[in-house]
C-alpha cells in the first residue's frame, strides 16, 4: 500500500479572497515526495468542523504522517509550531486573538500536545532552500491550533506518526491590504514546504 502524506490547508477567511495554506497545498497533492503520495485536505475556518474533518481524514486515510497548514499573517517566515493547546475559540478570527472564551478542543482531552514534527531537520531544510524559517511556541486559540491539537489527539495510539502543524506568510497581494505586513511568494512557501516534506517523508 502507498504511503500517504496528509496535507491540509484552510478556505479564505477574514474576508480575504485566497488562504496561501490552501494553495500550497493544493499544488501539492498528489504529488510524490520521498516514496510517499501527498494527500491534501481543505479545511473549513471554524474550530468545531474542522477537528471533526481532520479527525475523519486520518482515520480515513490512515496516513503515514500528517503537516496542517495555516496562514499567520504578519508573520516574516514559515513558523514549525511546537506546541497545540486544548483550546478552541472561534471569535478569535486570527491566531494571535481569544483565549479567554475559549473552550476544549477536547473535552477531558491533556492539556497540550507536543509536536512530532522532526522540527531541527524541517528548519535546516527550509534554510538551505534560501527561505526564511522559524520554530514558533504558540500556534494561538484559533482553528489551526485546533486542527494541530485535533490530529495528536486522533494519532495518540499511533505515537510513530510524525503530524504538526506549520504556519504561512502572507502573500504579496494580502499584505498590501495588511499596511504592508510581511510577505512571501506562494512559489517559495511551496519550495519551504515541499523541502519540509521530503524531511517528512524520510524521517519514517
Amino acid at each position: 500500500m502507498a504511503r500517504v502524506i496528509l496535507l491540509t490547508g484552510f478556505q479564505p477567511f477574514g474576508g480575504e479572497r485566497t488562504n496561501p495554506s490552501w494553495e500550497v497545498a493544493s499544488w501539492l497533492d498528489g504529488k510524490e515526495i520521498g516514496g510517499a503520495t501527498v494527500h491534501a485536505v481543505e479545511l473549513p475556518v471554524n474550530c468545531r468542523r474542522a477537528a471533526k474533518l481532520i479527525t475523519e481524514a486520518i482515520a480515513q486515510t490512515k496516513p503515514a504522517a500528517v503537516l496542517g497548514l495555516g496562514q499567520a499573517g504578519g508573520r516574516p517566515a514559515i513558523s514549525i509550531e511546537r506546541i497545540a493547546v486544548n483550546l478552541a475559540e472561534d471569535s478569535a478570527k486570527r491566531e494571535s486573538d481569544g483565549g479567554v472564551n475559549a473552550k476544549p478542543v477536547v473535552p477531558s482531552g491533556p492539556d497540550a500536545y507536543f509536536s512530532r514534527l522532526p522540527i531541527a531537520p524541517m528548519l535546516k531544510a527550509i534554510a538551505r532552500a534560501g527561505i526564511p524559517a522559524a520554530m514558533s511556541l504558540s500556534a494561538g486559540v484559533y482553528v489551526c491550533n485546533t486542527v494541530m491539537y485535533a490530529a495528536l489527539h486522533a494519532l495518540r495510539q499511533r505515537p510513530a506518526v510524525p503530524a504538526g502543524f506549520i504556519h504561512l506568510p502572507y502573500t504579496a497581494a494580502q499584505a498590501s491590504q495588511h499596511r504592508g505586513a510581511p510577505s512571501m511568494s506562494i512559489d517559495l512557501m511551496t519550495a519551504g514546504i515541499e523541502s519540509a516534506l521530503t524531511v517528512l517523508a524520510r524521517s519514517k
